[in-house]
């Protein structure tokens, strides 16, 4: 007996619950929302039901949301784990602004888990979420949204768009504002046009198809939706929930409306009886009117500082980046960078850039914008035009050339006063930060002399390879550039002078860097190759020192000569304790002894006991055996190069008159461009 009354209670308990599942809830407002029907709404912010029915979602107060949800919550599924109904709704709206071309923003139908956003805010969130909880999975909340301005953060397509959106103000569908008449012709509808339009909202509970459909009032629904997506709505959706609608406003005024609205759970929505729904109200011309007395004088004094401010600034823009142009640059044309181009590509010449600086400018390193290749810019300052033709055409000439061992010279730009000079960048920067002042990172032997054999290399190259003499005259560490493998890379031909071959150079201006300078050519202030291989022998001694051919000692006024040094050490049997002790032991002491005299010979004080920069690539090839030299040799009296006084003149050459008030490796000449060549 106890079984049969379990198994009854048991059936008529499933029966109780398909029959809860199965059955249609549904709700109609279709005589406008009367005070005996709003009693059914809950209505939050700035909403309100007119007196004549019509529920007025927003007013014309700015930055506010409105809200009116149905009192009693709605069950979508037979538990928080189950599969959403089928529902469907239908609702006619206007959309009322102040401006008829300008609107505040839209509507949206809402099925939220609360009948009420509190959190929420105006403008582009439209009422539905807040800059903090947009895009939360938490939010439950499903809504087709009907959007009158085009939010480009939420990749909205235009300002008059209908769209299907899921926790976010991101439309999962969208489309334009529109309606398929019935030969299947896409018909535009402008939102804020101020007439009421229909729109159908059905979701399939099978399928999990949503479709959004809109007409003109008066119209029959359209066979083909405007809008359709597929989503299970189940992970969206609680079991109960709350239906309504959402609004907000911006900064240009507007009224959103719902004339009527009917809502069903497993079933079609009732139809509207278009025919008593309340009627809009009446436009009124003078809120236009006090728009016009008021806004207008705003807008235009608006409009007029903002012309100004634009001409300030393309008037400030085009100063900033003015460059000088002259009849004869024609022919350098597309070796020309623009400066606009070079200021974006370093980003404003920022000072984190900077790369470096020196007695003739400051190095920046840059990206270019659109090619995206690494550049390095140096600024070198102009004070005076003359030979400015010449030194361009050498810029230009130069930048012809192309080896392995020089850094790449792409082209120049010219402005006020400035001229900038566009390189190759190299990504391991100059070969003096691995030398002085206890470098973090320091080169082994073997990395050293392939430095050494690429300046030689492109040395060479300039000097008898290239279709011209090009004296580099500022051979140094500083400008030897290190690429991605560490190969060296001669750079900076700011002072490079070009002749050329078999003719007689007539440079007679004395540029170069303290401690580089050939005493013939501080003499004479004529630059040959030979005094490019006078730097290029302190470059060798540097190298395998690790110390710079001249250091002044300010507290004891002293001077430290880099090969005066060596050549001591030479004379007293023990050159390799010039070595740099940061190369670390494992290295050919032969060759280092080798490169440390070969520095010496190429230092000599008669440019004619110097070798070429041929011969110095057959000794550092192992080509050709360096002389054996003694600093007898030297020093003495010189018959073997056919000179009396050798080495003894180095010292005197620079005085302590030259050295007063200079550090090492600063220049000693003014720029090449500021005095002329």
């Amino acid at each position: 007996m106890f079984l049969k009354i379990l198994t009854i209670f048991f059936f008529n308990l499933l029966f109780q619950s398909l029959k809860s599942s199965s059955q249609t809830l549904s709700f109609t407002y279709n005589n406008g929302f009367t005070p005996l029907t709003a009693t059914d709404l809950s209505l939050q912010g700035i909403t309100t039901v007119t007196p004549n029915g019509l529920l007025k979602l927003t007013n014309t107060t700015v930055q506010k949301t409105g809200h009116a949800f149905h009192t009693k919550p709605i069950r979508f599924k037979d538990s928080q784990n189950g599969t959403v109904f089928s529902f469907s709704t239908t609702f006619v709206f206007a959309i009322h602004s102040q401006i008829p071309i300008l609107s505040g923003h839209g509507i949206a139908f809402t099925v939220a888990p609360t009948p009420s956003l509190p959190n929420a805010t105006a403008s582009q969130y439209m009422g539905l979420f807040n800059i903090v909880n947009n895009g939360n999975a938490t939010n439950h909340v499903f809504a087709v949204e009907f959007d009158t301005i085009r939010s480009t953060e939420f990749n909205d397509p235009d300002d008059n768009h209908v769209g299907i959106n899921l926790n976010s103000l991101e439309s999962v569908q969208t489309s334009r504002a529109g309606w398929w008449d019935e030969k299947g012709e896409f018909k535009n509808l402008t939102l804020i046009s101020r007439k009421p339009m229909q729109v159908w909202v059905d979701y399939d509970g099978r399928s999990h198809r949503i479709d959004v459909t809109m007409a003109p009032i008066n119209e029959d629904k359209p066979a083909k939706p405007l809008v359709s997506a597929v989503r299970d709505l189940s992970p969206i959706l609680l079991q109960d929930m709350f239906v309504g609608f959402s609004s907000a406003t911006g900064s240009v005024l507007s009224e959103h409306y719902i004339l009527g609205w009917s809502f069903a759970v497993n079933g079609k929505a009732p139809t509207l009886a278009l025919s008593r729904l309340p009627k809009l109200p009446r436009f009124e011309p003078k809120r236009i009117s006090e728009f016009f007395k008021i806004g207008m004088p705003l807008i235009s004094l608006f409009l007029i500082f903002s012309l100004i401010f634009l001409v300030c600034f393309i008037v400030r823009r085009r100063r900033k980046f003015a460059e000088e142009h002259e009849e004869w640059e024609k022919e350098f044309g597309k070796n020309r960078f623009r400066f606009k181009d070079l200021y974006y590509a370093t980003k404003g010449f920022k000072e984190k850039d900077l790369l470096g600086s020196g007695g003739f400018g400051s190095v920046y390193k840059g990206i270019m914008p659109g090619t995206k290749l690494e550049i390095a810019v140096k600024r070198v300052s102009h004070e005076s035009r003359q030979g400015m033709k010449q030194f361009v055409a050498e810029i230009v000439s130069i930048g012809r050339m192309s080896h392995r061992n020089l850094v790449p010279l792409l082209g120049y730009c010219r402005r006020r006063g400035e001229l900038l000079l566009v390189y190759d960048y190299m990504p391991n920067g100059s070969l003096d930060k691995y030398l002085y002042n206890s470098p973090e990172v320091t080169l082994n032997w073997k990395q050293r002399i392939k430095v050494i054999l690429g300046v030689a290399s492109g040395l060479f190259y300039l000097h008898e390879e290239w279709e011209q003499v090009v004296i580099h005259r500022d051979v140094k560490a500083s400008n030897v550039l290190l690429d991605g493998e560490l190969n060296g890379r001669l750079g900076d031909f700011g002072l490079a002078r070009l002749y050329d071959h078999g003719s007689d150079p007539q440079t007679t201006h004395v540029v170069g860097t303290l401690g580089y300078l050939a005493p013939e050519h501080t003499r004479t202030g004529r630059a040959t190759t030979a005094t490019d291989v006078f730097a290029f022998g302190a470059f060798l001694l540097e190298v395998a020192c690790g110390r710079r051919p001249i250091e002044i000692c300010q507290d004891r006024d002293e001077t430290f000569l880099l090969v005066d040094w060596v050549f001591g050490l030479w004379n007293k049997g023990n050159i390799l304790d010039a070595m740099d002790p940061n190369m670390g032991s494992e290295c050919d002491e032969k060759e280092v002894e080798m490169v440390m005299k070969l520095g010496l010979l190429c230092s000599h004080s008669d440019p004619r006991a110097r070798p070429s920069m041929r011969q110095v690539l057959h000794y550092l090839r192992g080509d050709a055996k360096l002389p054996d030299l003694s600093p007898l040799d030297l020093s003495g009296s010189g018959m073997m190069f056919g000179v009396e006084d050798g080495f003894s003149e180095l010292g005197m050459s620079y005085s302590s008159s030259v050295f007063k008030g200079f550090t090492g490796g600063s220049s000693i000449a003014d720029s090449l461009l500021s005095g002329g060549r």
